[in-house]
């Protein structure tokens, strides 16, 4: 193993993997801290479901992925966080940050979560979403973590009390050589964290050529894009062309949507047209047990005609209402909890290749599944790739769906890939 990473949730530990995938890295994704021998790749991501779990969770769970990934090798480490930088003014990433930063000796970090092929785009230290700012991107609304400030250097200060400083448009540029001379500066400045500008993939590349000898960095999956060229480099990585090979694919085929971003919204509007759906009403039915027994009873003889779509998605207003019903974390349980009990039926009943939409329900999926690793193959959608699954039930192919990822016909052409 040459890199090792740690996300803060499934679907962007898929993300990563996918992107080194992609640059030529055989890359797999282990669900959760390893008990043992870590498998054989030339990349590890960590997926972890610690982006919105208690901060001392969230260290813990992160400290004991990185003496995994160090027992196994690791000459880097990357903590891999969301392109939106979902979190919170007490965490997690700035707690999660400052622990591996002392666990790893590491005097400085950059922190980019840039992904300019989805949209994200960070300048003079704000982040955008398409042409809006974040706090204007409807991530303002996220359920758990709103982001109601673009100002990463501002975000990442209040969640630290290491200072956080600023690589601005101007030097990233210029390229890795003016990029290396500016961090120098910011260490003797006293500065801990830098937030990186980016809106190419230019900029991305030039970045990972920057920190080839830092020790850490805390990103976006666009950083990584960088990193295997330096091992190549170095002599280390060997030019792959078989990266994303995956066995083929068999068995029935269905999407599980729990995501409420703009974007799965919209994919789920298309998707409609194209296959049987089931929209599932928490606010009606706010009843796990109900609710995964209303998606079971809907799915006798739908299952195997095609992709079959159930969705618990809903807009900000409604799920502002279930919340207030039921409280933000029972609202988010509640979900979680009734689409991985429909997973575990869909797998019974045949299916083989699944679609999974949002992170916090990606993560309830793949745990209620026993999936322990993923191999990772080709992308359906930049940062949404197929994935061969495997664990303590049946291997299969397993997409797992940042919220805010893919285009509006992803839904209905994801299995053409598959």
């Amino acid at each position: 193993m040459l890199l090792g990473c740690i996300a803060d949730d499934f679907t962007g530990a898929t993300d990563l993997a996918s992107t080194l995938v992609r640059m030529g890295m055989r890359t797999v994704q282990v669900i959760g801290v390893p008990d043992g021998p870590l498998p054989e790749a030339d990349a590890i991501v960590i997926a972890l479901k610690s982006r919105t779990a208690p901060v001392g969770d969230a260290i813990a769970w992160s400290l004991a992925a990185c003496d995994a990934l160090l027992a196994g090798g690791a000459r880097q480490i990357m903590f891999k966080i969301c392109s939106t930088f979902d979190s919170t003014p007490a965490g997690n990433i700035g707690p999660v940050a400052d622990a591996l930063m002392k666990k790893l000796g590491a005097a400085f970090a950059i922190a980019c979560p840039a992904f300019p092929t989805n949209g994200r785009t960070v300048f003079q230290g704000h982040l955008f979403v398409g042409h809006a700012l974040l706090s204007e991107s409807g991530m303002e609304n996220h359920p758990l973590t709103p982001m109601t400030d673009a100002n990463l250097v501002r975000v990442m200060a209040a969640q630290t009390e290491a200072s956080v400083g600023l690589l601005p448009f101007v030097t990233v540029d210029q390229g890795a050589g003016a990029i290396r001379k500016a961090l120098g500066a910011l260490r003797e400045q006293g500065r801990r964290y830098a937030i990186a500008d980016a809106v190419t993939d230019a900029h991305l590349m030039a970045l990972g050529e920057a920190i080839a000898q830092h020790p850490m960095l805390i990103g976006g999956s666009g950083i990584a894009m960088g990193l295997p060229e330096n091992f190549r480099a170095a002599g280390l990585l060997p030019a792959r062309d078989d990266a994303a090979a995956l066995p083929a694919h068999v068995g029935h085929a269905a999407v599980l949507a729990g995501s409420c971003s703009r974007a799965t919204l919209s994919q789920i509007g298309l998707a409609r047209d194209h296959m049987p759906t089931l929209e599932l009403d928490a606010l009606a039915t706010p009843d796990a047990a109900a609710l995964a027994a209303q998606a079971i009873t809907w799915l006798e003889g739908r299952i195997g005609a095609g992709p079959v779509l159930i969705a618990a998605s809903a807009p900000p207003e409604r799920v502002a209402a279930l919340q207030a019903k039921l409280g933000r974390e029972a609202a988010g349980v509640l979900l979680e909890n009734a689409l991985s009990e429909v997973a575990a039926h869909l797998v019974a009943r045949g299916v083989r290749r699944l679609l999974v939409a949002g992170g916090e329900t990606s993560g309830a999926v793949v745990q209620r599944l026993g999936v322990q690793s993923l191999r990772i193959g080709a992308e359906i959608d930049p940062g949404v790739p197929w994935t061969w699954a495997e664990g303590s039930g049946p291997a299969m192919h397993l997409a797992l769906k940042s919220g805010n990822f893919g285009a509006r016909d992803m839904f209905v052409k994801a299995f053409d890939h598959a």
